[in-house]
């Protein structure tokens, strides 16, 4: 009776400490899914495309392209057409520019992001319980080999004595 007692308050003990751990692991995957979910909403261009299927679906490369297009209706005589095909190439290089900035940023924190709200934390939390279960398991052990120890010492085989007293 004694050792289930003792069994269940190692076990109460882990889980207070593990409930808050998990908690906190929660917290962390759920903020990061979110942040993932928010920057996404914010690209312009379409996750996982191609950089040039990405560079033609952003508002700046039908604005450049309409610019072009303009400017060249009105002919390279005209000063506003000239203005028309100069703004257009500076508003395709924006493009190009912001295209490159979002692939570089799903590189380098949408990538991870995602990687730590859906794999990391989930296995991180699955180890954690195994090792739980494990050191519950390595305590009570610990704690029989002790018993056992002590018992074995308070109550001697009987024909055995120490060797200091059979002198």
């Amino acid at each position: 009776m004694k050792k289930q007692f003792n069994r269940m308050k190692q076990l109460a003990n882990q889980t207070v400490g593990r409930q808050v751990i998990e908690r906190r692991m929660e917290l962390v995957r759920v903020v990061s899914h979110n942040t993932h979910k928010r920057m996404v909403s914010c690209l312009q261009g379409h996750i996982g495309a191609e950089a040039e299927k990405r560079h033609k679906k952003l508002p700046l490369t039908a604005l450049s392209q309409a610019m072009v297009e303009s400017g060249s209706q009105l002919g390279e005589d005209s000063l506003i057409g000239k203005m028309m095909e100069v703004c257009g190439d500076a508003e395709n290089g924006l493009a190009s520019e912001l295209m490159q900035h979002e692939l570089q940023l799903e590189k380098d924190v949408l990538d991870p992001l995602s990687q730590l709200a859906e794999v990391d934390i989930p296995n991180i939390l699955k180890q954690r319980k195994q090792l739980a279960k494990l050191v519950l398991d390595y305590d009570s052990a610990r704690a029989r080999t002790s018993w056992q120890q002590t018992c074995t010492v308070s109550h001697p085989k009987k024909g055995t004595m120490p060797a200091t007293l059979s002198q």
